[in-house]
């Protein structure tokens, strides 16, 4: 959409009011095609986004998806044996491991089955023009699940239970079982790594760079016992979480190849950019910017960059210091979703959640569309004391993340938190 959402949003579908870069690009005459194995797409929070794609295919499997029905393994008490312990029980863990028996070889893992499929686009179109192809693989995110053809490049010492899909919590593991889910995540980038070169390979064999842009990115990181945490979302937004890597090439400027930017750019700026590569314009609505000129000189893209989930801090950084601004009250109140798609992730709202919903129509964005405004309210686990800092997502924070980018001492700046709270009123 090319504009932030996580103000008054939580995770959640395309908004009938939203700008759809894939929509805009087939009615201008650009064909959009999607590959992916992302399994939140055809659960009830992501439903609405393949639709405005020209076409697309899906790959089933990853993270628990709701792939292969055997009900007597579903129904086995010890159906998570061998398992970490605390995911022994859950069902999502052991439909896991029920998709994993489908997959005892690494071409048939899902990771590998969406790069091949969309391979097979390019060589299908690869003497037409104006498409646009959107390869999105799950991988590498949590479980960090490869054959032991990529396990066997990172040996190490460790002898415990199956462990490669770590909880969102503290750390409390020792340093070898640490070490080995870092470990089982080296072969897993790894074997991202390879399946991308396979990308690369195409635009070899066909010469596409003459004439195709290619991006590649990620939406998050990760907390890999940093902060002394697993994952990410309960924990303040660090740099391992927040700051992710972003490449493009661009067939115009070839004399830019290897360089590096200093703007700060974000993920909101891509969908302007692909439209301005097509020559169609971004909407009003659109928060991002067209990145070409950041890419051609460095041109500064904005003073500053917002981001966050709902519920928890805001975040700003200007490219050194990033400040987390935590709550007021305790309980993160009042706090309201503004919505016309009342679905969480994995579910829909509930009947009590949509029982006192309200109309709002004071946003600009919404296209004069009145929306629901329905209270809401911050998980405990999110808000726990016992998170980094001893405040977790409540904490305010502020750090020089030039100076100290593991983010392991806030400054206490009066001075420079009033320029940051400016930056991010602005």
């Amino acid at each position: 959409t090319g504009r932030y959402n996580f103000l008054h949003r939580s995770w959640g579908p395309l908004e009938p009011f939203d700008d759809s870069m894939p929509a805009m690009l087939h009615s201008h005459g650009v064909h959009s095609h999607k590959v992916t194995d992302h399994q939140h797409y055809w659960e009830d929070g992501g439903a609405t986004y393949h639709q405005r794609y020209s076409t697309f295919e899906f790959v089933r499997g990853q993270e628990g998806d709701k792939w292969i029905g055997d009900v007597k393994k579903l129904r086995d008490p010890k159906g998570g044996e061998g398992r970490w312990p605390e995911h022994r029980h859950s069902p999502m863990h052991k439909q896991d491991n029920i998709n994993r028996e489908h997959m005892v070889s690494s071409d048939l893992q899902p990771q590998h089955k969406t790069f091949s499929l969309g391979l097979e686009f390019i060589e299908r179109n690869v003497e037409s023009d104006n498409w646009y192809l959107q390869i999105e693989t799950f991988d590498p995110h949590e479980p960090f699940f490869t054959q032991e053809e990529f396990q066997d490049l990172y040996p190490h010492e460790y002898d415990g239970p199956a462990f490669d899909w770590p909880p969102y919590r503290e750390v409390r593991e020792d340093d070898l079982t640490v070490a080995h889910i870092r470990y089982m995540y080296a072969a897993l980038v790894t074997y991202c790594d390879q399946q991308l070169g396979r990308v690369l390979d195409v635009f070899d064999k066909h010469d596409l760079w003459q004439d195709t842009m290619l991006v590649v990115n990620t939406d998050h990181g990760f907390l890999m016992g940093e902060h002394d945490w697993w994952a990410k979302v309960v924990t303040p937004f660090f740099q391992e979480v927040a700051h992710i890597p972003f490449w493009v090439f661009d067939p115009r400027h070839p004399d830019c190849v290897g360089e590096t930017r200093d703007s700060v750019v974000q993920t909101i700026d891509l969908p302007p950019t692909i439209l301005d590569y097509f020559d169609i314009p971004a909407t009003r609505d659109m928060q991002g910017k067209s990145l070409t000129g950041a890419m051609l000189n460095d041109e500064p893209v904005r003073e500053a960059a917002l981001y966050g989930v709902m519920g928890g801090q805001v975040n700003v950084t200007d490219g050194q210091y990033v400040y987390m601004r935590g709550n007021v009250t305790e309980d993160n109140s009042p706090l309201f979703e503004y919505t016309l798609m009342p679905t969480h992730m994995r579910s829909l709202f509930s009947v009590r959640e949509l029982s006192s919903w309200e109309k709002f129509e004071d946003f600009s964005f919404t296209k004069a569309c009145p929306v629901m405004q329905i209270p809401s309210r911050t998980p405990r686990f999110l808000s726990a004391r016992d998170n980094p800092y001893g405040k977790g997502r409540t904490a305010t924070l502020l750090f020089d993340v030039q100076a100290d980018p593991g983010q392991t001492n806030p400054l206490t700046d009066a001075g420079l938190e009033v320029h940051m709270i400016k930056l991010m009123l602005h």
